[in-house]
């Protein structure tokens, strides 16, 4: 692939995955959390949670980008504590890139874990209770394994989208070559070029190829799992 892609071009595919892994690494407790709560919990503000999930699937990439400049910029309300307390700057930063890609991909990777704890008996947990094993035991041992199909499922949906995220990365860290292009951004950047159809179209390709191949990643290892839990 290195000979078929330009240093450009690969430069563009590397921070993708880069942003993409990072992006699903980060996103994964706090998703696992959040689809807990909204699966099992039974607590005031539970609708306003599952809104807040879901609002980046409804609004405009765009508008996304724009609240997270407003918001974590060297002037906005957390960019500068961050900035001052910490030295961190997430505007015009591949990190900054990797917040945007999370947030939009975090409702796919919140509703496939959701869906697969509701399938979850809970006579199954509540069994591990009587027992006299505690919450987090229960969890461990019952639940997780369980809802690990799922835990996948999510993982390489968010994995995919963060890797075709564009309007809220390109709104919140700008196009930049080396820091911020991602494959998307840079498939953009050379279709405003004369001359730049092919090197985008080589992109679009390598693009669907690791989508697909995420998919079937993702497929796979949920039927290893679920045959493992099954003992077939």
């Amino acid at each position: 692939m290195t000979d078929w892609l330009g240093p450009e071009e690969w430069e563009a595919v590397a921070l993708s995955l880069k942003v993409s892994f990072w992006a699903t690494l980060l996103s994964l407790p706090f998703g696992l959390l959040c689809a807990l709560a909204l699966a099992r919990g039974r607590f005031l503000g539970r609708d306003v949670l599952n809104w807040l999930v879901h609002l980046p699937l409804v609004l405009p990439p765009v508008v996304t980008g724009y609240l997270l400049l407003l918001s974590f910029g060297r002037r906005g309300p957390v960019g500068s504590v961050l900035h001052d307390l910490f030295g961190i700057t997430l505007a015009f930063q591949w990190t900054g890139a990797a917040l945007a890609a999370s947030i939009m991909a975090f409702p796919l990777m919140v509703r496939a874990m959701r869906l697969a704890i509701e399938a979850v008996d809970p006579k199954l947990e509540e069994a591990a209770a009587t027992l006299g094993a505690d919450r987090f035991t229960v969890f461990r041992t019952v639940t997780l394994p369980l809802i690990l199909p799922g835990i996948i499922a999510g993982a390489v949906l968010a994995f995919a989208k963060a890797m075709g995220e564009f309007g809220a990365t390109i709104t919140f860290v700008s196009n930049i070559p080396g820091e911020t292009r991602t494959v998307p951004s840079a498939i953009y950047a050379f279709l405003q070029v004369p001359g730049g159809e092919s090197a985008a179209l080589r992109l679009v390709v390598v693009a669907v190829v690791i989508a697909i191949g995420a998919l079937v990643l993702s497929e796979w290892l949920s039927r290893r799992v679920a045959r493992r839990i099954s003992g077939t």
